[in-house]
């Protein structure tokens, strides 16, 4: 289904699989009205689990899910209605989390933490850096600006490579000159391992990679053995291949990885930015407008 649906005066969203204060207020707000499953045009799911996911009535014209990556959820989707994602909602907290990687890797605050006596760590700045963003969706556009008071050269690399970007199968150009790789691109069957043995051999050695997508997309065998060659300055995850990352994984250890347990977006936070986005689009739903975040079922993000 396309975005022509037909325009409704005062849209009945549900919201599921829990109440929201924030999400209802954002309904109510933008001329739309919470009501139940069985009447509504609209849902808002916060549930977590696609296992959960309710049989949809046929009076559903569009679904609002709660994450960025909609892998998981693919076998839910249908053309029937308009399906959307929350990348929005992601964009700034996943990007803040970004750059607070990228600062303590300069920074060596992962060694500092780790070191009991006092010790001269190789500091340097972020300053003048040259920056590689793998997909510039709302994750990384938001990394874009916030990198903007630093001067920091961005290469950004898209699947397409519009706009001024390079095209993902130019990645290897982009490698060798990236003080940062960011990888903020979706998980799909094509971004499987988009970072493997030849694109870690080609990145310089004291360069480090910062994955704030999806663990997927890089090869983790292939990025222990470079850490532990050195092959590479270091890597900062926020996800990782598999999650939860086991206790004896040997990423734990890497002396040159620094590790966040996915909490770039806490719930709290989730929930504030996912009401605006839910806000817009609830306008836009009731005018017969284009939604924001609509997900391609083709490409699978």
């Amino acid at each position: 289904m396309g975005t022509g649906y037909v325009r409704s005066m005062q849209p009945v969203v549900h919201v599921a699989p829990e109440s929201d204060r924030a999400i209802e207020e954002a309904i109510t707000t933008a001329g739309g009205r919470v009501g139940a499953l069985e009447e509504a045009e609209a849902l808002v799911w916060l549930g977590s689990n696609p296992n959960s996911f309710p049989e949809l009535p046929d009076s559903v014209r569009w679904v609002q899910l709660p994450s960025a990556g909609v892998e998981s959820w693919l076998d839910k989707l249908d053309d029937k209605r308009v399906w959307t994602s929350a990348t929005i909602a992601f964009g700034k907290p996943v990007a803040e989390h970004a750059l607070t990687l990228m600062l303590a890797s300069v920074r060596r605050i992962a060694d500092c933490v780790r070191a009991q006596t006092w010790t001269e760590p190789p500091v340097r700045p972020l300053e003048g850096s040259t920056v590689a963003i793998v997909g510039t969706g709302a994750i990384g556009g938001a990394l874009i600006g916030l990198l903007e008071p630093f001067d920091v050269e961005v290469v950004a690399v898209t699947r397409r490579g519009r706009d001024g970007t390079l095209p993902v199968d130019r990645l290897p150009e982009a490698l060798p000159r990236a003080d940062f790789v960011v990888i903020a691109a979706p998980a799909t069957p094509a971004t499987r391992h988009l970072i493997g043995a030849a694109e870690l051999d080609a990145m310089r050695t004291d360069a480090w990679l910062v994955n704030v997508s999806r663990g997927t997309l890089v090869d983790t065998d292939a990025l222990v053995a470079a850490l532990a060659a050195g092959s590479i300055g270091g890597a900062a995850l926020d996800v990782t291949d598999p999650e939860p990352l086991p206790d004896e994984h040997p990423l734990w250890r890497a002396p040159n990885a620094l590790i966040t347990p996915h909490v770039a977006n806490p719930a709290a936070t989730l929930r504030r930015y996912l009401a605006g986005e839910v806000k817009e689009n609830v306008a836009r739903f009731a005018k017969g407008e284009p939604l924001m975040s609509p997900i391609d079922l083709g490409a699978g993000y």
